[in-house]
């Protein structure tokens, strides 16, 4: 499923970003300011305010990527693909800037209170996320040049409904922050390799 078929516009975002546009293949959402989805793990604080766009994904296994482009501004901002059961039920993959000034690599898997991770800093301004469906389980897979792929992280939700999946924009300390998506697929297709990502 190409962009064009799995976020037709007008997409449903919950709550609404700052700016969404169009242009060819390339969907560019702009974060407003202060924005994230984050239960804190020592306090339980929930945040949802963080501009959210999902789409009911194929029956079965599948696997969910794109291509993103980040214009940083402050510390946390990022573009991320999200796989969602409900509110206490959810993971995110980001491409995100560290509080070092780095693009970097975080996930977020949440089961009531969020557990994050960080897996590192990336070089170059575009990074391509993927998301795959395993059974009952996910796997998060990252990747420079949309062909060889690492493993950043594999885990279970167990949420009480079915899994939706999509895109969301952040910039939880700043003042909003740019994310162009592109090459975004979503196929109901198994992932065979998960440590080598193929």
């Amino acid at each position: 499923m190409s962009l064009d078929d799995a976020f037709a516009s007008p997409l449903r975002w919950v709550p609404a970003p700052a700016a969404c546009s169009l242009a060819g293949h390339v969907l560019s959402v702009t974060a407003a300011p202060r924005t994230d989805v984050f239960t804190d793990p020592l306090t339980g604080e929930a945040r949802r305010n963080a501009a959210t766009a999902l789409v009911d994904p194929p029956d079965g296994d599948w696997q969910f990527s794109a291509r993103l482009r980040a214009g940083f501004r402050a510390p946390w901002d990022a573009g991320a693909l999200i796989v969602r059961s409900d509110a206490d039920h959810w993971a995110k993959l980001n491409f995100e800037q560290s509080p070092d000034g780095a693009p970097s690599v975080y996930s977020v898997v949440t089961r009531g209170r969020s557990d994050d991770a960080v897996a590192g800093p990336v070089e170059g301004d575009a990074l391509w996320l993927r998301i795959s469906r395993i059974a009952p389980a996910f796997a998060f897979h990252v990747s420079s040049d949309g062909r060889t792929w690492r493993l950043i992280r594999q885990f279970a939700l167990d949420g009480p409904a079915p899994v939706r999946v999509g895109i969301e924009v952040q910039s939880p300390v700043g003042e909003g922050c740019r994310v162009d998506f592109d090459d975004i697929r979503l196929t109901p297709t198994r992932l065979a390799h998960l440590f080598d990502g193929r």
